[in-house]
């Protein structure tokens, strides 16, 4: 017997445009799209995130034909009441969303709320996982989460007999080259939809930030397979070795770039997971690189994503590190030309002309310098929320707040992402071509990044000597002659 709903239509938020809406259960569906303008208006965003917002809904109207219905309106509740039925819905990406969602619900706008479908653990099985945990560490939720999808086993043994790999995907970048030897990133082809997207955001005037741009990303699930396909065939084998290394001649390095498509809802994660799975059992990918890139699906943003929802929206307000520093002009406008520091400049120009920047330019760069400096974390966690172009609401308060400022005390990561300008001189060939010298501390061509290191060792010392992991760096600050006039350098820095 189908029920009322079974022929509902279903309204679709433009982080939800899933391949399950076009050949799964959902198929038979009429499907409701919107692009409400207070929506884009909300907050500055990079110029590059609205054009793929608004060519992802686009497309998938396309695709959709006659099944699917796009309203353009002020606001959602205005499209719901013109498009004149009640609709299904999947549950949001935001607790702001979530909530509003609650009210249509009580006004007889939504019939009906179904799961998430864009990640691989239902939010209920997460529940049942954390279970009365105080303390979470990745590693056992990604152990979890290889067995009861069956990845990368040899029954109930990883293949090889380690779960982690990251030991083996640490590696500096090549002496001597100014780009990996591997195969580009695929490119979409931009077409007429995305020629009237620009149009369109030019007439309606934003107050956006970043350059405009060709579009880099994905919107579409035929998109999102080719880029995948070329990422596991031709870049996969080189992304392991080098997933923390930065080179200032190559922004894309061999990383797999799906992460707006992820994050869009065009890529299932399990049909990137089991790719990689393919490329190593078939022989062409090394066990290290696709267990990292795995690693990275499955482990770290599955993760994200349910700690996101289990630690509630007051994690948002969380500031055990008492930073309380505004966005400096130059971060909140992306103007890398502002600062010096090559590896800051290049990470922030990455941003500016992209809206993206790798994990390690998002962790050790862009998140080291904020740490050392006590920027406000709720801002931070907001810039790049609007600022990257993979950046939705759910992604960045644990990714951010926790991992990169530690501002929730340790509640998500076991110390600070804070170091000096050594890691970075390892890891990148930036300092090369930088004014400053990173093994120096103090002078006209101090390190920001070292000399900021041993200033917020001296401003966290108390929590850092109760760190084992961090104890060390208590005793090497006091072994310096120097540090009043380091400490007093760095309160009078205004030039990175």
């Amino acid at each position: 017997m189908r029920s009322a709903d079974d022929d509902a239509p279903l309204w679709l938020f433009a982080d939800q445009l899933g391949p399950e809406v076009y050949g799964g259960h959902h198929a038979h569906r009429p499907v409701l799209l919107v692009e409400a303008t207070s929506a884009l208006r909300r907050r500055r965003f990079h110029r590059q995130k609205l054009h793929l917002v608004l060519s992802a809904l686009r497309h998938a109207a396309a695709d959709l034909g006659d099944r699917a219905t796009l309203i353009r309106a002020d606001n959602y509740t205005q499209a719901l009441r013109e498009y004149g039925r009640p609709v299904l819905v999947h549950e949001p990406t935001s607790f702001a969303a979530a909530d509003f969602v609650e009210r249509l619900r009580r006004e007889g706008l939504v019939a009906d709320v179904l799961p998430t479908p864009t990640f691989a653990l239902p939010r209920k099985d997460f529940r049942v996982w954390a279970g009365q945990r105080k303390r979470f560490r990745m590693e056992d939720f990604y152990r979890e989460q290889r067995r009861r999808f069956d990845i990368l086993m040899d029954g109930a043994d990883p293949v090889g007999g380690r779960w982690n790999y990251d030991t083996e995907n640490r590696e500096s970048p090549p002496k001597g080259r100014n780009s990996l030897d591997v195969a580009a990133p695929y490119r979409p082809r931009e077409d007429d939809i995305d020629v009237a997207v620009r149009r369109d955001l030019d007439a309606m005037g934003l107050d956006t930030i970043g350059k405009d741009g060709p579009r880099l990303f994905p919107v579409t699930p035929a998109e999102a397979r080719r880029a995948l396909t070329r990422f596991v065939d031709e870049r996969l084998p080189l992304f392991g070795r080098y997933e923390d290394a930065m080179m200032g001649g190559d922004w894309a390095m061999a990383h797999s770039l799906l992460s707006v498509p992820l994050n869009l809802g065009v890529l299932h994660p399990l049909e990137a997971v089991h790719a990689a799975e393919q490329a190593y059992r078939r022989g062409t990918a090394p066990l290290a690189a696709a267990e990292g890139f795995i690693r990275q699906i499955l482990g770290w943003r599955e993760y994200m994503w349910h700690l996101y929802w289990h630690f509630g929206p007051d994690y948002l307000g969380n500031n055990r590190l008492d930073a309380h520093t505004p966005l400096p002009r130059w971060w909140a406008e992306l103007d890398a030309d502002a600062v010096s520091a090559e590896c800051l400049k290049q990470a922030m120009a990455g941003v500016r002309d992209r809206g993206w920047a790798h994990h390690i330019q998002r962790l050790m760069v862009l998140g080291n310098h904020a740490v050392e400096r006590g920027y406000r974390p709720r801002e931070l966690s907001d810039w790049f929320a609007t600022a990257f172009v993979d950046g939705f609401a759910w992604v960045m308060p644990t990714n951010v707040i926790g991992m990169s400022q530690h501002a929730d005390g340790g509640l998500l990561a076991t110390k600070p992402y804070a170091s000096g300008g050594a890691y970075i001189n390892r890891m990148s060939d930036h300092c090369a071509h930088c004014r400053f010298d990173p093994k120096k501390r103090l002078g006209e061509d101090a390190c920001p990044f070292t000399a900021g290191y041993w200033a917020f060792v001296h401003r966290h010392q108390d929590l850092l000597a109760a760190n084992m992991r961090t104890a060390r760096s208590i005793s090497a600050m006091r072994r310096l002659a120097d540090l009043d006039a380091v400490l007093e350098q760095e309160r009078h820095r205004d030039a990175f």
